[in-house]
This record gives C-alpha cells, structure tokens and sequence, in this order.
C-alpha cells in the first residue's frame, strides 16, 4: 500500500479591504452581481466575474429551475458566456461571492463539484492557471492561485481512452 498527501497553499486575508486593488475591485462586482441571481427556491444567490488576459470581465450568476437539478452555477454560467463572447481568450482570475438571503453571508464560499471539474477542464484546455478569489459579502477571503487545487483528481479526457 502506498500513502498519498494531497495538500495546496491558498492566500487567506481577514477581509476585502486586504486585497490587492484590481483583486478587491473583482470580489465587490462578484458580491454586486449576486442580487441578479435567480434563486427563489435555495435563496442562495451566488455571483462570479471572470476576468480574462484581454482585461475584458464577464459576470454570471445562479440561476435555479423548479425542475430539479437542472439549475445552473454562477460560476458555469460565467465560463460559458466567456467561452461564447471571447472563444479562445485564456482566463485570468475569476471571483465567486454570495449573499444567503436566509443566513450568513461572511464566509468564502467554493465552488461546487460540478464546477471545479468545469474549472479544471477549462484550466487544461488553455495551459494557464485560473486564480480564484472566494468570499462572501465580508469576512475572510481566500485565493487560490490554480483551479485545479481544488479537485486534485479530476477526472480528465485521458481516462476516456
């Protein structure tokens, strides 16, 4: 038998006003984009901006269905407007907030399985890290320098074949 350690380093800040301008600039659109979310059923509003190595930002946002689980991720619904409106534009930085309209909203929120595997897929297909900067409307903020530290064995294409 053989031992595995799985282990990242990720940057963690007591608040906003810690981070560096362009980063606290990100984090405050993504908190803002979150009253755009469509989430009447969790009441869970989730917002993220992308910015990609153009400069250009594009913004995303939950969007729940009644017909679970067919809802969308802010994160995945930002990924894919990138993808459409920039195609082959590498992407920089992408910021995820939220506001739980029935609780606490101080704590980094990180995406979901479903989009750290969209993550990673996107962070391999262009060859460059994704920063990812995760908080919630105050309190702490984390940064991870590469998507792909939150899912240590995602799955890829290789094991397709």
């Amino acid at each position: 038998m053989e031992k595995q350690l799985q282990q990242f380093d990720y940057l963690v800040y007591n608040d906003i006003t810690a981070l560096e301008a362009e980063d606290a600039w990100l984090l405050k659109e993504a908190q803002k984009v979150t009253q755009h979310a469509y989430a009447p059923y969790s009441h869970f509003q989730v917002g993220a901006i992308i910015r990609l190595a153009n400069g250009k930002t594009i913004t995303g946002t939950n969007q729940e269905n009644a017909s679970f689980p067919v809802g969308i991720c802010a994160e995945r619904v930002a990924l894919s407007a990138a993808s459409s409106v920039y195609p082959g534009v590498a992407i920089d930085t992408i910021a995820v907030s939220y506001h739980n309209i029935n609780g606490d909203s101080s704590s980094p929120i990180s995406p979901c399985g479903i989009c750290r595997q969209t993550l990673a897929e996107y962070e391999s297909r262009q060859q460059a890290p994704i920063r990812l900067i995760l908080g919630g409307l105050s309190g702490k903020v984390y940064i991870v320098h590469h998507a792909n530290d939150l899912l240590p064995l995602a799955f890829s294409s290789t094991n397709l074949k």
